[in-house]
């Protein structure tokens, strides 16, 4: 097995290799060199980037969707217009790829607002402002490239009452199933509290979302869509990641992610039982109905991130990490995120650096476990919240 670029976490499991996804020529010679079977795409950008059709292209079998249905990710913006025309259940919304046709759409939304970059944004790229004042900062910050490229337009949406909660299916473009439940926390700060971040922890299953709520997101949800891309030409393949809010209305979809989500991929994979290279293989060939329907340990699983000082702003890089293997000896599993290898000191390397994953019978059995590792690790220039799962563990999970 190969990854690239790697951190020193997987390197345990794999050879490193040191080219750039963006690099869809290096990466090509590099799988024809090595006669590479299988290419699992992880990270969003790549996939928008059209890196899955280059390879299938080239004959390579790929887990992951090419650059078209890429774009329920890519761009906020085509999924909302999507959902419009399948009558999929969503927030109203506005999209406006100029600064004044923003601030006049505006006009139609109650407070608070929920002012979004189309493009990519690393999670970052979502405002929700209680004032028009503050909306109005907002949209300028957007079209003023706070956010890169991917404000180059926004979506202006209602804001849904409700919890929130990440539902998973897995497909190969023609057989659909559920793949597990999680929520996240996308605040910064314990109590959801401060701006919002790519996530700093998580915890599977989801409680909220019962044997009914699955039930209509696949049917309401999940299946129009991949519907939708097989009729435009572009068939969806790979796992799909729905962000929802649960109203009273019933489940509407926040947005898509294209991939495996960050955190909840670890405690997906916590619970897991059975062979998950297996199941990406079967996707990528188109051969997902030959397997049984996947299968999930009645555990919970959690997950906190342990973040780099500073984060979501400008991370504060560098800062040394020790404590790894006691976290480890209990049974937790420390994934690696943002790290590296420094003189042979791991060292924090990015803006979310470790997600500290245990599970247990209950939330918060798997929280107590968690937390238990998280307090072995020493990482001075690092922080975490505190709360992860309280949502859950104040249901009684």
């Amino acid at each position: 097995m190969f990854a690239a670029p790697g951190n020193p976490g997987i390197a345990d499991h794999a050879t490193l290799v040191g080219i750039d996804p963006a690099d869809h020529r290096a990466v090509v010679d590099f799988c024809t060199r090595n006669s590479i079977e299988l290419v699992v795409i992880g990270p969003e950008a790549p996939l928008v980037d059209g890196l899955a059709d280059n390879l299938r292209t080239m004959g390579f079998c790929v887990f992951g969707p090419n650059k078209v249905p890429a774009q329920l990710e890519g761009s906020k913006g085509y999924t909302k217009e999507l959902c419009a025309q399948r009558g999929i259940p969503t927030a109203r919304f506005a999209r406006a790829s100029d600064r004044l046709a923003a601030e006049a759409a505006l006009a139609d939304f109650g407070l608070p607002v929920v002012i979004k970059a189309d493009g990519l944004a690393a999670g970052k790229g979502v405002v929700i402002a209680a004032s028009e004042a503050e909306a109005m900062a907002a949209i300028a910050a957007m079209f003023d490239g706070s956010f890169g490229t991917a404000g180059g337009s926004v979506v202006i949406e209602e804001f849904l009452e409700g919890e929130e909660a990440s539902f998973f299916a897995i497909t190969d473009g023609t057989t659909i199933v559920p793949f597990g439940t999680a929520q996240d926390h996308k605040r910064v700060g314990d109590g959801d509290t401060g701006p919002n971040t790519g996530g700093m922890g998580a915890y599977s299953p989801a409680s909220i979302v019962t044997a009914e709520v699955e039930e209509r997101v696949m049917e309401q949800i999940v299946r129009p869509t991949i519907a939708a891309m097989a009729e435009r030409g572009a068939p969806y393949s790979g796992l799909l990641y729905a962000g929802l809010m649960l109203t009273a209305e019933g489940p509407k979809l926040i947005e898509y992610n294209v991939r495996f989500g960050d955190p909840e991929c670890q405690v997906l994979m916590m619970r897991l039982d059975g062979d998950l290279l297996e199941l990406m293989h079967c996707v990528a060939r188109g051969r997902l109905d030959q397997l049984p329907p996947p299968r999930f340990s009645d555990d919970a699983a959690l997950t906190v991130v342990m973040a780099a000082n500073n984060y979501p702003g400008t991370p504060e890089k560098g800062g040394t990490i020790e404590g790894i293997a006691e976290a480890e000896a209990d049974g937790a599993k420390v994934f690696h995120a943002g790290t590296a290898l420094e003189e042979e000191r791991l060292v924090a390397d990015g803006g979310r650096v470790l997600n500290v994953t245990a599970r247990g019978a209950t939330v918060g059995e798997a929280r107590d476990r968690a937390y238990q590792a998280v307090d072995r690790i020493r990482f001075p220039a690092g922080f975490c919240r505190r709360d992860i799962g309280w949502r859950e563990i104040a249901r009684g999970g």
